[in-house]
């Protein structure tokens, strides 16, 4: 293999000579040999965006030469296209604070723009990755302002996938409306409700949580960009400073806000903390409906056999016939490890010192893991569970009828002593809640209207 020589603060290093990044990003790569990923493609188009909008602001500026400009923006428009990014070889976690994964996209965008002005990759005095492609800017404004644009982009497609999840849900629930069965509570026996109530309940789950994450995506859009290294501003034009944001909101097509306070926007990152727990939030709400599909869908014979979900793979290698509820069961494994990665973002949040989060890799790489996790998972629970989800009617009927659930309807006649001596009656001895009712001195007219399962679900029921 044939070699270029570059030199940084640390010393020289020989580059492989078609590699478009440099030396800095090759020490990263030795140094950062962490998770075996390489950065997702969101991130490395969030920091071509960002360096072509700082191009065109430092030629406006007149603070870059207008032939090395249009060359860098033409190398970020080839980035943000999807070449090059076999370039971008610095593992997600990394030391610094994120400069490592800066200089790769200063070092790829400064070689590409080389080769257009007519230039070897290397040749730095002619377009050099940190005078021209970095100019005006810090790893610590780049980075968090890379990292709240990606976020929000991923965000969005997990609320795309959230949609879907809640129409599925709403189409369940109308099909399953007329199905009556009996609520639980604590796992025991409780009221009349209808299957149809119990999947609006889940739709309204995640509608909420859909709400929730769109609200904590709304702090992405508050970026200090101009901050430079701590938030002072220092190395920047005035013209830069004041439109800089406005730029990058033109290249990316998200409405952007510069931070009201840089210094604060530059040292606390809180607002990925609650990125991330509206990304628990709603890990909770769907493995706790997983959890009651699971229930629901047990047996076949000897659980609960309300519903049957589809089944898609053999559920043991040494019973014959068994299936189980695997679909549920990774959604939920997925939502663990969500409510893990929100730990770690809190920890990482909260883990920063003065004038800068040295933490903030690992914030993004836990927040871009749980919202890919999840997009996934509900993906599979949507197309291989709830579109297939099928209703036991007659399961639902006959565990209605063979429980207390109509007890609690006879309270406001007999009262709760009298009501409760019906039930432990037909508990121990078999005697019919209608029978008990009928001798404690209900009318057949009253019993009639108080123990119609159809109405006691749908009492207060909105249209």
């Amino acid at each position: 293999m044939n070699y270029r020589l570059e030199s940084d603060s640390v010393g020289e290093k020989q580059v492989p000579i078609d590699a478009y990044y440099g030396v800095q990003t090759l020490r990263a790569y030795e140094n950062f040999n962490i998770t075996g990923y390489k950065q997702p493609k969101v991130l490395i188009e969030s920091l071509a965006q960002i360096k072509k909008a700082c191009a065109i602001t430092n030629e406006k500026a007149g603070t870059i030469d207008s032939n090395i400009a249009h060359a860098i923006v033409s190398a970020c428009d080839e980035i943000i296209a999807g070449k090059f990014h076999d370039q971008f070889i610095t593992d997600p976690i990394q030391g610094g604070a994120g400069t490592s994964a800066n200089m790769n996209a200063n070092e790829v965008v400064a070689n590409i723009a080389l080769e257009k002005l007519g230039h070897e990759k290397g040749d730095y005095k002619f377009c050099h990755p940190n005078d021209h492609v970095n100019n005006a800017q810090s790893t610590n404004d780049v980075y968090p302002t890379s990292l709240k644009l990606s976020i929000y982009k991923t965000g969005y497609v997990l609320i795309a996938k959230l949609d879907e999840l809640e129409s599925a849900l709403i189409v369940k629930a109308d099909e399953f409306k007329d199905v009556l069965k009996i609520g639980r509570t604590q796992l025991m026996d409780a009221v009349p409700i209808t299957l149809g109530q119990e999947f609006k309940a889940y739709a309204s789950a995640i509608k909420r949580a859909k709400r929730i994450i769109k609200a904590a995506l709304e702090e992405m859009k508050t970026v200090n960009m101009a901050a430079t290294a701590i938030g002072t501003g220092i190395n920047t034009s005035e013209y830069f400073f004041n439109n800089i944001v406005e730029e990058l909101s033109t290249v990316t097509g998200i409405e952007l806000t510069q931070a009201e306070d840089m210094v604060d926007g530059t040292q606390n990152i809180d607002a990925f903390s609650v990125v991330s727990a509206s990304l628990k939030t709603l890990a909770i709400s769907l493995s706790k409906m997983c959890n009651d599909i699971r229930l629901m869908n047990g047996g076949p014979k000897a659980g609960l056999a309300e519903i049957t979900i589809p089944a898609k793979q053999n559920g043991s290698s040494i019973m014959p016939g068994k299936i189980n509820p695997v679909i549920p069961e990774v959604v939920s494994q997925c939502c663990f490890a969500v409510i893990g990665n929100d730990m770690t973002v809190a920890m990482a949040c909260e883990g920063g010192q003065l004038e800068l989060n040295a933490f903030e890799p690992v914030v993004f790489q836990r927040i871009y893991e749980s919202m890919t996790m999840l997009t996934n998972a509900i993906d599979t629970l949507i197309n291989n569970c709830i579109v297939g989800i099928v209703a036991n009617e007659e399961r639902c009927h006959d565990l209605l009828y063979h429980s207390t659930g109509f007890v609690t309807a006879l309270c406001p006649v007999l009262g709760y002593k009298k009501s409760a001596e019906i039930a432990k009656d037909f508990l121990k001895n078999g005697t019919p809640i209608v029978e008990g009712a009928l001798a404690a001195g209900v009318t057949q007219q009253q019993l009639e209207e108080m123990l119609n399962p159809d109405k006691l679900a749908r009492q207060f029921e909105k249209k």
